[in-house]
Protein backbone atom coordinates (compact mmCIF):
# COMPACT_ATOMS: atom_id res chain seq x y z
CA UNK A 1 0.00 0.00 0.00
CA UNK A 2 1.16 3.17 -0.86
CA UNK A 3 2.23 5.37 2.38
CA UNK A 4 0.44 8.49 1.26
CA UNK A 5 -2.58 6.96 0.48
CA UNK A 6 -2.72 5.48 4.02
CA UNK A 7 -1.25 8.88 5.74
CA UNK A 8 -4.86 10.26 3.70
CA UNK A 9 -7.23 8.09 4.45
CA UNK A 10 -8.25 9.02 8.24
CA UNK A 11 -9.30 12.21 7.56
CA UNK A 12 -10.65 13.05 11.43
CA UNK A 13 -11.84 11.68 14.48
CA UNK A 14 -15.58 11.78 15.26
CA UNK A 15 -15.86 13.13 19.20
CA UNK A 16 -19.07 13.09 20.28
CA UNK A 17 -20.96 11.82 23.38
CA UNK A 18 -21.27 8.64 21.56
CA UNK A 19 -17.78 7.99 20.57
CA UNK A 20 -17.11 8.41 24.12
CA UNK A 21 -19.20 6.20 25.03
CA UNK A 22 -17.84 3.83 22.92
CA UNK A 23 -14.23 4.52 23.78
CA UNK A 24 -14.38 3.87 27.17
CA UNK A 25 -16.80 0.72 26.85
CA UNK A 26 -15.34 -1.32 23.63
CA UNK A 27 -11.81 1.02 22.95
CA UNK A 28 -13.62 1.56 20.24
CA UNK A 29 -13.02 5.08 18.43
CA UNK A 30 -14.94 6.63 15.27
CA UNK A 31 -13.48 8.45 12.51
CA UNK A 32 -14.66 9.93 9.18
CA UNK A 33 -12.77 8.60 5.91
CA UNK A 34 -12.35 9.08 2.49
CA UNK A 35 -15.72 6.82 0.80
CA UNK A 36 -13.79 4.70 -1.33
CA UNK A 37 -11.47 3.51 1.85
CA UNK A 38 -11.63 -0.29 2.50
CA UNK A 39 -11.63 -1.73 5.80
CA UNK A 40 -8.33 -3.37 5.46
CA UNK A 41 -7.06 0.05 4.04
CA UNK A 42 -8.38 1.81 7.52
CA UNK A 43 -7.00 -0.89 9.62
CA UNK A 44 -3.43 0.19 7.82
CA UNK A 45 -3.52 3.44 8.17
CA UNK A 46 -4.79 3.38 12.11
CA UNK A 47 -2.07 1.15 12.86
CA UNK A 48 0.51 3.59 11.03
CA UNK A 49 -0.43 6.49 12.32
CA UNK A 50 -0.63 5.83 16.45
CA UNK A 51 1.93 3.99 17.80
CA UNK A 52 1.58 1.10 20.27
CA UNK A 53 -2.17 0.01 18.99
CA UNK A 54 -3.34 -3.09 17.31
CA UNK A 55 -6.54 -3.18 15.35
CA UNK A 56 -8.77 -5.89 16.43
CA UNK A 57 -12.24 -5.18 13.89
CA UNK A 58 -13.21 -2.56 11.64
CA UNK A 59 -16.83 -1.33 10.97
CA UNK A 60 -17.93 1.12 8.49
CA UNK A 61 -20.98 2.86 7.48
CA UNK A 62 -22.21 5.49 4.86
CA UNK A 63 -23.81 8.59 6.24
CA UNK A 64 -25.69 10.40 3.24
CA UNK A 65 -25.87 13.65 3.28
CA UNK A 66 -29.05 16.13 4.61
CA UNK A 67 -31.17 18.17 2.87
CA UNK A 68 -30.88 21.64 3.68
CA UNK A 69 -32.86 24.63 3.11
CA UNK A 70 -31.92 28.21 2.50
CA UNK A 71 -32.82 31.33 1.08
CA UNK A 72 -30.76 30.84 -2.50
CA UNK A 73 -32.78 27.16 -2.65
CA UNK A 74 -32.89 23.23 -1.53
CA UNK A 75 -28.89 22.09 -1.51
CA UNK A 76 -27.54 18.45 0.12
CA UNK A 77 -24.49 18.22 2.27
CA UNK A 78 -21.95 15.38 0.91
CA UNK A 79 -22.15 12.18 1.68
CA UNK A 80 -19.02 10.76 3.90
CA UNK A 81 -18.13 7.35 4.99
CA UNK A 82 -17.88 6.43 8.86
CA UNK A 83 -15.65 3.48 10.64
CA UNK A 84 -15.32 2.40 13.94
CA UNK A 85 -12.08 1.21 14.76
CA UNK A 86 -12.12 -1.58 17.95
CA UNK A 87 -8.41 -1.72 18.93
CA UNK A 88 -7.75 -5.19 20.65
CA UNK A 89 -4.28 -3.26 22.19
CA UNK A 90 -3.63 0.19 22.87
CA UNK A 91 -5.20 3.50 22.90
CA UNK A 92 -5.80 6.66 21.35
CA UNK A 93 -5.79 10.05 23.13
CA UNK A 94 -7.07 12.45 20.84
CA UNK A 95 -6.37 15.35 23.59
CA UNK A 96 -2.67 14.52 24.30
CA UNK A 97 -2.12 14.79 20.36
CA UNK A 98 -4.26 18.36 20.50
CA UNK A 99 -2.24 19.48 23.79
CA UNK A 100 1.57 19.19 21.85
CA UNK A 101 -0.19 21.48 19.15
CA UNK A 102 -1.31 24.65 21.15
CA UNK A 103 1.06 27.75 21.32
CA UNK A 104 2.04 29.10 24.61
Amino acid sequence: MINSRLMNILRAPIITEKSALASEKHNCFVFKVLPDATKLEIKQAVESNFSNVKVGSVHTLNVQGKKRRSAHGIGVRSNWKKAYVTLSEGTIDFSAQSAGKESK
